[in-house]
């Protein structure tokens, strides 16, 4: 089965205890587990220097081809510059940037139509699943993926039904708060084919991530389009 995390990182983070942010460990752990192949976004391009990070996350991607697959990192103060080719798409982090995700400084993102992951979080005033669903509808040529279906597990639930008259929504569910169960919950509300595997990795344990969706009440259809299929779609093309 093709397994694709959507939802990576390498590098250190300042308040984070991370044992090791380095594309090694990542690669170690995903051949152990079978994982074909990560998105990631550097750390430092989420936090202080978008422009650097990118470029580190891309140095990556060369020296492991086929393994990691890019999301570029937008800072919306800073206006960082995008490309069109070799990359996933788009990263936002609209809490770190604290820029919320339907405000006109992102519309170059929408404008690249290449696909976006998002932090989202429920209660946000930065990224409310209520915020994708504005987006959604202003472009719903542009896939979206709400990082961490909301965060919050009293949020799932709304998270799923917020988003689900916009096809162009996607859940990937990372996080420590989400649970087998609830992932199997979101594909009954959603509908599997709006389910996206991601772990959170090098923040979060992969083996933990893999393992929710591994063992989840799923029926085998299900599960090969959470852990794969679905973020293979979305992304058009070979993977990484």
């Amino acid at each position: 089965m093709t397994v694709l995390d959507a939802h990576g990182h390498v590098g250190p983070w300042p308040d984070f205890l991370i044992p090791d942010p380095t594309a090694e460990g990542l690669l170690a752990t995903m051949d152990a587990l079978g994982v074909t192949a990560m998105g990631i976004s550097h750390l430092l391009a989420v936090g202080p220097d978008a422009v650097r990070g990118n470029e580190l996350a891309m140095d990556v991607a060369r020296r492991f081809p086929g393994r990691f697959g890019v999301w570029q990192v937008y800072n919306p103060h800073h206006r960082t510059p995008l490309v069109q080719d070799g990359v996933w798409g788009v990263k936002l982090h609209p809490d770190v940037h604290q820029c919320p995700l339907d405000d006109p400084l992102y519309e170059p993102v929408w404008r690249l139509g290449l696909p976006v992951l998002a932090h989202g979080q429920t209660g946000s005033p930065w990224s409310d699943p209520e915020r994708f669903a504005a987006v959604a509808a202003r472009h719903p040529d542009v896939p979206l993926l709400m990082g961490h279906t909301g965060l919050w597990q009293h949020g799932f639930a709304r998270a799923a039904r917020l988003v689900a008259r916009h096809p162009n929504v996607f859940l990937e569910v990372c996080g420590s708060k989400m649970t087998g169960r609830w992932i199997a919950r979101l594909a009954a509300l959603a509908g599997a084919e709006r389910v996206v595997f991601g772990s959170d990795a090098c923040f979060l344990d992969l083996r933990t991530g893999l393992g929710r969706v591994a063992l989840a009440p799923l029926d085998p259809a299900e599960r090969a389009a959470i852990l794969g299929g679905n973020l293979a779609r979305i992304l058009k093309g070979p993977v990484p």
